[in-house]
């Protein structure tokens, strides 16, 4: 089989294809033949070596794909055979065969291709657990999304809609066109505009319900004090450790520019804050499970809608990467074997 391989930490280079012997499934996996596999900014950071989870360098990195089952192991179901699937991976999704356990394994919509099924896992997961799991978006409330144009901007644009929310996102202008007609209610220029003072404008200077906010560091300030009373703010991301400078002097620069919430403040003021890592539940698969199904049904029922900006070939996997950390992409980008 073939492998993307972070070979060592660094810039894209570092990615380098690979061949390894096929994979086989033991009792309770499936061996899927993968198709498509999804980038996300995860795996971003631990090319960088600046992501705690990530197994040791040299290794393959890798949260979700979609393929067909090639074959099963011991306790699974032989009806899985031949079927089109979505997986999430706990790493090494970055290859042409993978092996999964069967409870992370969804059979694939004819409604979308696979390159989209593999843009939904970690996306639309994530995008479900700011927005519905733990931040109890309801009808008529207003969600500002920071990197609007990113895949979960996107997923989450699909779950605000289908809730019958509003929609604020921030992104560059070159990318407002887009996702004006995506569906979004209105788009702040970040590079261009104060936020803070462009929201305020926009809600009358009432702030709004809920933020996701996948930036981290002194950003996650800006976003808190920019809530409204009852508002709720939900980190996903730090992607400012990817800005410049070694990364001992990033890592510093970040660590001082956390906010500090105090449980009184919070009390006082109304807000609650909240931070998600999908990667952090393999240990409640039902839970999962059941956010999956019902994303699985908007696809069915149409309010799902996964965007691809582009697909890489794995060979281009460095490329893949840099157009990501350039801000290049409008959705998901994908690694295609």
């Amino acid at each position: 089989m073939k492998q993307i391989v972070i070979t060592k930490a660094g810039e894209p280079k570092v990615l380098k294809v690979q061949e390894k012997p096929d994979p086989q499934p033991h009792a309770h996996e499936l061996l899927i033949h993968v198709r498509a596999a999804g980038v996300n900014f995860a795996d971003i950071l631990a090319r960088k070596g600046i992501y705690p989870d990530a197994p040791k360098i040299p290794c393959v990195v890798g949260y979700e794909v979609s393929g067909v089952v090639k074959a099963v192991g011991d306790g699974v179901d032989a009806s899985w055979l031949g079927k089109p699937v979505l997986a999430l991976t706990r790493f090494g999704g970055y290859a042409d065969m993978v092996v999964v356990p069967v409870r992370q394994v969804f059979e694939k919509s004819q409604k979308i291709s696979f390159d989209q099924a593999a843009a939904i896992p970690v996306n639309y997961l994530t995008a479900w657990q700011l927005l519905v799991a733990m931040g109890g978006i309801k009808p008529e409330e207003t969600v500002l999304v920071h990197n609007a144009g990113g895949g979960v901007g996107l997923a989450a644009l699909d779950i605000i809609k289908h809730v019958g929310a509003k929609a604020i996102g921030t992104a560059s202008a070159r990318k407002h066109d887009f996702l004006k007609q995506r569906g979004y209610d209105h788009l702040i220029d970040y590079r261009t505009q104060d936020w803070p003072a462009a929201l305020q404008e926009i809600t009358d200077g009432k702030g709004v319900e809920l933020i996701l906010d996948p930036l981290g560091g002194s950003n996650w300030k800006k976003s808190y004090a920019a809530l409204r009373h009852t508002g709720r703010l939900g980190m996903f991301g730090v992607s400012t450790l990817t800005e410049g400078g070694s990364k001992i002097f990033s890592m510093i620069r970040f660590l001082l520019s956390l906010p500090k919430f105090n449980p009184l403040s919070l009390m006082n003021r109304n807000r609650g804050v909240f931070g998600v890592n999908i990667g952090h539940l393999w240990h409640e698969p039902d839970k999962v499970n059941e956010w999956f199904r019902q994303l699985l049904i908007g696809v069915e029922e149409g309010w799902i809608t996964p965007h691809v900006d582009r697909t890489f070939k794995f060979e281009e996997a460095a490329e893949a990467h840099q157009y990501i950390e350039d801000r290049q992409n409008i959705g998901k980008v994908i690694l295609a074997p």
